[in-house]
């Protein structure tokens, strides 16, 4: 099976990219990387300070038996701050819950103070969220800046050829939020 068929059984259409740009970014944009065996799937790109995971998969017979950690940990190595963007829990996608126990449980943390909301290709809002995990204390505002980067060198790569737009311009898509004091 290919990485793409791998993708689209397990995620949502509407977050996934198009094969051709996936296909552009692996063969075009020199971040852009995956890493893939029978047990994981993973696409992500590396920047000099950080890595986005832009997906991860863990095959369904190896799921809950340490495989994602494993991944996790090997990009942790790196010692760079890891970003990745996450579905809100919802009742309608049970599976959501568990990626953010999942991600939480291997020291990730939601970046509360950053709204981030992008376009599907219908043009319907997609909110996700954004978590992160770093070596070294990072501040939401260096958290929205790596994303913003991510942004610019993974979702609008080549997107005008892709998608005839931008897909996710960071001043329209990102926005830092005022801590929420109890």
């Amino acid at each position: 099976m290919d990485f793409y068929t791998r993708l689209k059984n397990y995620f949502p259409e509407e977050e996934l990219k198009k094969y051709a740009h996936l296909r552009d970014l692996l063969n075009n944009q020199d971040t852009y990387y995956k890493a893939e065996n029978e047990d994981y799937l993973l696409l992500y790109s590396e920047f000099d300070t950080f890595i986005f995971v832009d997906y991860l998969l863990v095959s369904g017979k190896t799921r809950g038996k340490g495989v994602g950690t494993q991944v996790l940990d090997k990009l942790k190595d790196t010692g760079k701050a890891i970003i990745l963007e996450v579905e809100p829990p919802t009742s309608s996608v049970p599976d959501s819950e568990k990626r953010i126990r999942f991600y939480e449980k291997n020291g990730f943390q939601l970046a509360d103070q950053i709204h981030y909301n992008l376009e599907t290709e219908d043009g319907e809002a997609l909110e996700l969220d954004i978590y992160y995990w770093s070596p070294t204390p990072l501040t939401q505002e260096e958290v929205m800046e790596k994303m913003a980067t991510a942004c610019d060198e993974v979702h609008n790569f080549r997107s005008m050829l892709h998608y005839g737009k931008i897909r996710a311009n960071p001043e329209e898509v990102l926005e830092l939020k005022e801590p929420v004091t109890h």
